[in-house]
């Protein structure tokens, strides 16, 4: 399979979204946002996102020659409209937004409607905790909804319905929470198909509603559905995506789960809190470095070498990355380059060796 160091991998998203109309600079937001996922490990939020994102362009289902607008703007409290822009130049605009606003009032939430795919959501509360406050996120994909079955029933009814949080530490790195409120994401489900792998037991069940192991019983005609998180304790799941509906979807006014199946959007509340208004931030910092402490002094269970806090793997694998290079499979690899060909670029010129 291809490989590619950051860098280059990075050029050639950025020429691809150029040759679709982006300017340099909303260009490189888009891909700085989906190389940094394949750098934490999250390839089904990477580069598989290039063709899709520049043929949806391409094909004028995303706009690149539009910006979010603030639509209500109260102290605490602002509603974005994404007006179809990219996820990430949206979703970006209102993470900013709510960063400021928390910093002058200690809290802040801000809505985001009609934007199209965001990317991965912990991008965007890591961008608060980078800059020193805590953040959160909930994010639907508007009215789709055919992706994830309910609890207890065996038709696709929600969509992954991700959440996502980071805060910083005083030393290292943030502490990160990216999680789909289904079992997985959809995009690993492509990642795997696209691998020739087969899928980990308990993630998908087929259209009869039989557990399978193929992703092809999750792609295939007729579909089938992810299952919600927690297994035989699946409620919980199923309860945290109605929750992120209500949020993500029916309070940013982008619109709840309703079976409809056209190009992915996201409907998004970002929270951010800024913690000096709450607390010193040394004894923030204290409590924190005394949880990790804590928590670590675990004697870990047979077969584990280390316990690691939430966000731990992802820096991990993009230092292990950013030295070893990316790895797309050859089915991405040859959809990018089909894509670029119908863009007008040579793709036989990219090199990708590292």
């Amino acid at each position: 399979m291809p490989r590619f160091t950051p860098r280059d991998l990075s050029d050639i998203g950025i020429e691809m979204f150029q040759a679709a109309g982006c300017s340099p600079e909303d260009a490189k937001v888009v891909v700085d946002h989906l190389v940094e996922s394949n750098l934490f490990g999250h390839d089904s939020h990477g580069a598989i996102r290039f063709h899709q994102y520049a043929r949806d362009i391409r094909e004028g289902r995303y706009q690149v020659d539009t910006k979010p607008r603030i639509d209500r703007d109260r102290p605490c409290v602002a509603v974005v409209d994404g007006c179809g822009a990219l996820g990430p130049i949206a979703a970006t605009f209102a993470t900013r937004l709510a960063i400021d606003k928390a910093r002058r009032q200690g809290v802040a939430t801000v809505a985001l409607h009609n934007s199209s795919h965001i990317g991965r959501v912990g991008a965007y509360p890591l961008m608060a905790a980078r800059d020193g406050l805590i953040g959160q996120a909930f994010v639907n994909a508007g009215k789709l909804g055919f992706e994830v079955a309910p609890f207890g029933g065996i038709d696709g009814r929600l969509s992954t319905d991700p959440i996502a949080f980071a805060g910083p530490r005083r030393d290292g790195d943030p502490i990160m929470l990216d999680m789909t409120t289904a079992v997985a994401a959809v995009g690993k489900i492509w990642v795997a198909q696209n691998r020739q792998e087969k899928l980990p037991p308990g993630w998908i069940i087929d259209a009869n509603g039989e557990p399978s192991e193929d992703p092809h019983a999750f792609t295939g005609d007729p579909p089938g559905a992810i299952l919600p998180l927690g297994g035989n304790v699946g409620h919980k799941g199923f309860g945290l995506a109605v929750m992120v509906e209500l949020l993500g979807g029916a309070l940013s006014g982008h619109g709840c789960a309703a079976g409809e199946r056209k190009l992915i959007t996201n409907g998004v509340i970002i929270n951010v809190y800024c913690i000096e208004h709450f607390v010193d931030r040394c004894r923030y910092e204290d409590e924190v470095e005394g949880l990790v402490r804590h928590v670590k002094s675990s004697r870990p269970a047979s077969g584990v070498g280390e316990i690691l806090f939430p966000g731990e793997m992802e820096f991990k694998t993009a230092r292990q990355r950013q030295t070893a290079g990316i790895e797309l499979d050859q089915v991405t690899w040859d959809q990018i380059c089909d894509e670029a060909q119908k863009l007008g670029i040579d793709s036989a010129r990219w090199d990708p060796g590292v």
